[in-house]
């Protein structure tokens, strides 16, 4: 056992050999850290990793119980306890993997096209959704065809991201244009081949299609929302309740991935490790570009400012925070696509589980903010939060549209 433990008298995990899923993307990162840098054997696991093609795959292989437990799109857990996704299986997160990591992408045409209708379009995200509303106009005028932009699944941040940005310049998701579900590792192939003309994904799909010439990065996850939160380790509610040891060990050594991510330095060896693994079969170029550490992003639009850039540890990124998954879950109902008449509380409590977090953080003596809520979006600056072991320096937070969220 790892000398990093606040208590010495932490309960042994019942199982050794684990298989955990993945798809391959960027924030990955914690999962194969983990890994490579020893720090699931340091909790006696033995872990396999498996890469998925798609989120769909990924999600069969958790309902059906190949997989011990997988890195998840924030709403997968609500979406799959509900029966609104597959099987209804009963999942939960204890914990945040990242913030932030996607971005929007489009053709070099859509934004070229966006820059002659507007010359100052990529001076805001709001502006930016603005020029692609005048876009979409002046294509209807000449009896062009809709814009096709793609996300990478039904129940995902990318969706309604992608969703707010649109209404935010006035374009009318469901009436627009039309919007496609396609696998992470399908979205630079097919924009490039005609078949899409934008995107919201994770990196390093973004990069790689800037990189070949083909696409544009608009704006990113922080752009649109500040501290968003991505990806989450999942696992299903009987496995953790069969298994509680097991699970606190997998949350210690995925904590000690994400705190080694966010340390000066890492980012680069972290792109060799998701490249040279073989997890991502793209160069470790794009990948250590698209995977950018907040603090070191350019500032500058047309570099891309924000978009891909993620966090992985600081500013308590990795606490399960009921309010950023109720601020998903309200969108789902905002576009219809969950009933007004579910209790969003009751369900987010038993999917989302702060408790079991604040477990594993205190085996590792990281401190955990006091409450299981926040507002959202509340804050342009840095700001501080009350937290079990003193305040706790957080990120800017706010909307691209100003907006408040409270449960």
């Amino acid at each position: 056992m790892n000398s990093t433990l606040a208590d010495g008298n932490i309960p042994k995990p019942e199982l050794q050999r684990l298989t955990l899923g993945m798809l391959p993307l960027n924030d990955a990162a914690p999962l194969v850290v983990a890994l490579e840098k020893g720090f699931f054997a340091d909790e006696g696991l033995d872990v396999s990793l498996s890469v998925e093609a798609s989120w769909a795959g990924l999600r069969d292989g958790m309902q059906l119980g190949m997989l011990d437990g997988a890195q998840m799109l924030a709403l997968m857990p609500l979406a799959s306890t509900l029966g609104l996704d597959g099987r209804a299986t009963p999942l939960i997160s204890a914990m945040t993997l990242n913030l932030g990591g996607n971005a929007i992408t489009v053709s070099q045409a859509v934004h070229a096209h966006m820059i002659a209708l507007d010359p100052d379009a990529m001076r805001s995200p709001v502006a930016q959704a603005k020029a692609l509303a005048q876009v979409i106009e002046t294509r209807r005028e000449a009896g062009e065809a809709k814009l096709r932009l793609a996300n990478v699944y039904a129940f995902s941040s990318h969706r309604y991201l992608l969703r707010y940005w649109l209404a935010a310049g006035g374009i009318d998701p469901e009436n627009d244009l039309e919007l496609r579900v396609v696998p992470p590792p399908l979205m630079a192939l097919q924009l490039e081949s005609g078949r899409l003309d934008g995107y919201c994904v994770g990196e390093p799909w973004n990069r790689l299609a800037a990189s070949r010439g083909q696409g544009r990065m608009l704006c990113g996850s922080f752009d649109i929302w500040g501290g968003s939160q991505e990806k989450v380790f999942g696992v299903r509610e009987a496995w953790a309740q069969q298994y509680p040891n097991t699970h606190r060990a997998l949350l210690r050594a995925l904590l000690r991935a994400c705190r080694w991510l966010d340390e000066p330095g890492n980012r680069e060896q972290a792109a060799r490790l998701l490249c040279l693994g073989g997890y991502l079969d793209v160069s470790p170029a794009v990948v250590e570009s698209g995977l950018r550490d907040p603090q070191q992003a350019s500032s500058s639009r047309e570099e891309g400012g924000l978009a891909g850039a993620t966090l992985f540890h600081r500013h308590a990124a990795n606490f399960p925070w009921h309010s950023q998954t109720l601020w998903y879950a309200r969108q789902m109902q905002r576009w219809g696509h969950l009933s007004e008449s579910i209790d969003l509380q009751s369900i987010v409590e038993r999917c989302v589980r702060p408790d079991l977090y604040r477990q594993a953080a205190a085996d590792l003596g990281i401190s955990v903010p006091l409450a299981d809520s926040k507002i959202e979006g509340a804050h342009g600056d840095a700001w501080r939060l009350a937290g079990d072991l003193g305040d706790i320096v957080m990120m800017a937070d706010r909307f691209l549209d100003g907006r408040r969220f409270g449960p």
